[in-house]
């Protein structure tokens, strides 16, 4: 029951209902997308600007579904992402171990590694289309030189935040610097590591279609840049959303691995590991485990 205070404010059981999450995201994509549509039918935009929605998804379902030309630059892309985001993320997180452990390095390095951060990455991307060709290897290269510098930084800062009194302890009982490395510093900078895992991945996807734009014959980029220039803006708005699906999936699964490789940060999986623990070591003790 809900009564009113002096001020005539509702008190007590709340008078509104509270709608799902998912309805209320529903219900803003939903106003979203009656919004973009009357700007089109009125003419508040012009449609060669901002298509219709319903002209993108049929140029979608025509490029995905019907033809199904889509899909080769879809993977495409995505291989140049994948493989670039791995070189890109070995040599970070590498590099950043190595500085971590010896401090020459560590000194000797940094002024290089600003120096990358510092140059803007398009600028370098013509000369690398130029090593490596027109193939798939210079957008891979791309995507790994954007997206080190995330990786090196977090694994190098999560690295350096050591524990004082717990690398003591460590020290005091004689520990070698691969033990420190191991058992504190390399559990202690992984939720920081993933972090730069998330940021990374996307990053690369940017590489990538940068790499696309500059040149290639294969790719969500390309498929984007020629619609565009032939003012087939539902297909260019069709690659789009492709490239927003890959991106979104890239990021769930860098997620879902940062859920569950650091899973003590997540409360819920913890409590969920500990619930299963229980249960096996109940059953093997033959005791009903309790609810």
């Amino acid at each position: 029951m809900s009564t009113t205070d002096g001020f005539g404010a509702t008190t007590g059981a709340s008078a509104s209902v509270k709608f799902p999450a998912w309805a209320q995201h529903t219900l803003v994509f939903v106003i979203f997308i009656t919004i973009w549509e009357m700007a089109v039918q009125f003419n508040w935009v012009s449609a060669l600007i901002l298509p219709s929605p319903f002209a993108v998804v049929a140029a979608w379902w025509d490029l995905a579904i019907v033809r199904g030309i889509i899909w080769p630059h879809f993977f495409t892309t995505l291989t140049e992402v994948l493989v670039g985001f791995a070189i890109g993320a070995t040599f970070g997180v590498g590099i950043a171990i190595l500085s971590a452990i010896n401090m020459t390095f560590r000194r000797l390095v940094s002024p290089y590694m600003v120096a990358l951060q510092v140059t803007p990455r398009i600028a370098i991307a013509p000369i690398i289309v130029a090593w490596l060709g027109f193939g798939m290897e210079p957008k891979m290269a791309i995507a790994a030189i954007i997206c080190f510098f995330p990786m090196f930084i977090n694994a190098l800062t999560g690295l350096m935040q050591v524990d004082h009194e717990n690398l003591e302890m460590f020290e005091s009982m004689r520990a070698s610097k691969w033990q420190i490395f191991r058992h504190l510093q390399l559990p202690g900078a992984m939720p920081v590591i993933m972090a730069g895992f998330k940021t990374g991945i996307s990053l690369a996807l940017i590489g990538a279609i940068v790499g696309e734009f500059v040149s290639a014959s294969e790719g969500i980029g390309v498929l984007i840049q020629r619609f565009s220039f032939q003012l087939l803006l539902p297909q260019a708005f069709a690659s789009l959303i492709m490239l927003t699906a890959m991106g979104l999936f890239l990021y769930g699964v860098a997620t879902f691995a940062d859920r569950h490789i650091v899973f003590w940060r997540h409360s819920d999986l913890v409590n969920k590991i500990s619930r299963r623990m229980r249960a096996k070591n109940a059953g093997l003790a033959g005791i009903k485990p309790a609810e």
